[in-house]
């Protein structure tokens, strides 16, 4: 973790998309305002969870979404050979909450000019929540990735050289709690004031207010669903706090990456596929069967037809000729599609589980409006919802297979979510191939190793945690995956 977090991420202002201004030097980060520090972290943020690139994100292979064609090592788990962990918290640690606490810093420290002086408190305050939203929504991700992780030492690296790891389930409370405190200083700028909040460095929502209020109401929504069986009268109280104050509502709140069409601003995806000029994946078997055999209309946006018709996919494990399989489709070969963080097929996902926990009489209205949405998210119409929905209705018996299976196949694009819903709900029944490293023992992974940099630079620290969560496994379970 020290050589880690001690890193202030190289090549800062190297994105064409920051356009806020430098006071002298653009490569200084100590003349940086915050808004290129918030600009770098969220692409870094949505460049991570959009890469396919096996060094870093291979979750769509995990869900058996995608399988590799010529190197197959991680669709078996071997997710050591290439250090992936170590990645993982590179990505997070320095590129994204590394910045976001310089930001802070830059932030807590600045003394408005007198023109400014009016607009400020106001603007600050929008500022430090936008922050503390997104190192809430990366702490969440970390922590669903790996159990327990340094938290509240991490982000002081002087202090805390090499820090220690935070309880899983404790964190998590203490999320909510900053979310909560987040949310009433988010307050709407007039258009009209000199001083607007971050604006172009903010590439998800412009700096606007009212709509990181319903992004952070989502995301307290997605904590509280995650703690639902490990805590769950904070869960439904949370989830129910969530929903009344407001969350995404349709496509127009989703919070996205917009990328850009010229390197090295395209989307990640466009990069691995089609710019690298490689042809490392193509359709998994376990998705293209289900979807085949439930004349599942996204089929076509998520895949290509092989010649003669049709979408075969390939035996998770194995690996094959490229053109023998389904290619991946139009969507991951266009440089500019945009970075999903978190969307309303998301959401409403999560408002569909929270009724059928805690509001049985609305779970079916909850879970139809949640196919629909995905549905309509990948080019289709409310009427072939309507027919996906009269063979595929919600079974109140079986909720957790109901939801489990939609919402798997509706994560297509978000496989790191799709592992949530997977292992908090056990839908769909996923298998491990054969071919599976022995440290998976004969099952799909249930978590990320912790890294091997970790165990060389911060040993003492990590065998706390292992013991902790109960073994440094791919195989341990986190706490809130009870069953």
């Amino acid at each position: 973790m020290k050589k880690i977090i001690a890193i202030l991420t190289t090549g800062l202002l190297l994105t064409a998309c920051v356009s806020e201004d430098i006071n002298t030097d653009p490569n200084s980060a100590y003349t940086t305002v915050p808004g290129s520090l918030i600009n770098y972290a969220e692409k870094e943020l949505s460049d991570y969870l959009n890469t396919p690139s096996v060094n870093e994100n291979n979750f769509r292979l995990t869900m058996q979404y995608w399988q590799e064609t010529t190197y197959v090592n991680e669709s078996n788990y071997d997710f050591t050979n290439r250090n992936v962990s170590n990645s993982i918290y590179t990505l997070n640690y320095v590129n994204v909450l590394k910045n976001l606490s310089k930001a802070k810093e830059i932030i807590n420290a600045y003394s408005p000019t007198a023109t400014e002086l009016a607009d400020w408190p106001t603007n600050k305050k929008n500022q430090l929540a936008i922050i503390e939203i997104l190192e809430v929504f990366t702490y969440q991700r970390l922590v669903d990735t790996f159990g327990n992780i340094p938290y509240t030492q991490a982000g002081n690296v002087i202090a805390f050289p090499l820090p220690a790891y935070d309880d899983g389930a404790t964190i998590y409370q203490n999320l909510i709690s900053r979310i909560d405190a987040a949310i009433p200083n988010l307050v709407a700028v007039d258009e009209d004031h000199d001083f607007d909040t971050f604006t172009d460095g903010d590439k998800y929502y412009g700096g606007d207010a009212s709509k990181w209020r319903k992004f952070a109401n989502s995301l307290k929504l997605k904590l509280a669903i995650g703690i639902a069986d490990s805590n769950p009268s904070l869960a439904q109280t949370t989830a129910t706090s969530a929903i009344t104050a407001g969350v995404m509502t349709s496509p127009a709140d989703n919070c996205q990456f917009q990328y850009l069409a010229a390197s090295p601003n395209y989307n990640p995806l466009f990069e691995n596929l089609s710019a690298s000029g490689r042809n490392d994946f193509f359709a998994g078997k376990t998705l293209v069967d289900y979807m085949n055999a439930t004349n599942d209309p996204r089929i076509g946006h998520y895949f290509d037809e092989v010649e003669g018709g049709g979408y075969v996919g390939q035996v998770i494990g194995e690996g094959g000729e490229f053109g023998d399989f389904s290619n991946i489709g139009a969507f991951a070969y266009t440089a500019t599609t945009p970075g999903i963080i978190l969307n309303y097929t998301e959401v409403a996902f999560y408002i569909a589980e929270a009724n059928a926990r805690w509001n049985p009489a609305a779970a079916a209205t909850a879970y139809n409006t949640a196919v629909t949405a995905s549905i309509v998210e990948w080019g289709g119409t409310p009427a072939e919802a309507v027919t996906y929905l009269a063979t595929h209705p919600y079974d109140a018996v079986n909720w957790k297979k109901s939801i489990g299976e939609q919402a798997w196949v509706a994560m297509f694009n978000q496989a790191q979510t799709s592992w949530n819903f997977w292992r908090r709900l056990d839908f769909p029944v996923l298998t491990a191939p054969a071919t599976a490293i022995i440290n998976a023992g004969g099952k799909v992974p249930v978590r990320m190793a912790y890294p091997v940099l970790e165990q060389q630079v911060n040993s003492s620290n990590w065998k706390a945690a292992s013991t902790a969560i109960g073994g440094d496994l791919l195989t341990t379970k986190l706490f809130w995956d009870k069953f």
